[in-house]
């Protein structure tokens, strides 16, 4: 039985239309600003702030697919952290 998953085919179709339609150009004008990405008709918006692009993309497209990058970035956040010494 093979299952499902739309969330790795939202990520699938969202890659795809930044590697061939989107990367080059965004990279070059809005590097490491997020991209909020509708994975159905390749619209978005691209904001510093990733809540601010979040917030006008769910306006913009309520029901669509949406997938969040960061251009020039292989993931969008990071997890973790580190520790500093104390000095």
């Amino acid at each position: 039985m093979v299952s499902h998953n739309p969330a790795a085919d939202i990520v699938k179709r969202g890659r795809s239309l930044y590697e061939s339609c989107l990367g080059e150009e965004l990279e070059r004008t809005h590097p490491g600003e997020f991209l909020i990405l509708n994975v159905d008709t390749g619209e978005y918006e691209v904001d510093r702030d990733d809540v601010a692009a979040s917030k006008r993309a769910r306006l913009r497209f309520p029901h669509a697919p949406l997938l969040t990058l960061r251009i020039g970035h292989p993931a969008a956040f990071r997890l973790g952290g580190h520790v500093l010494k104390n000095r």
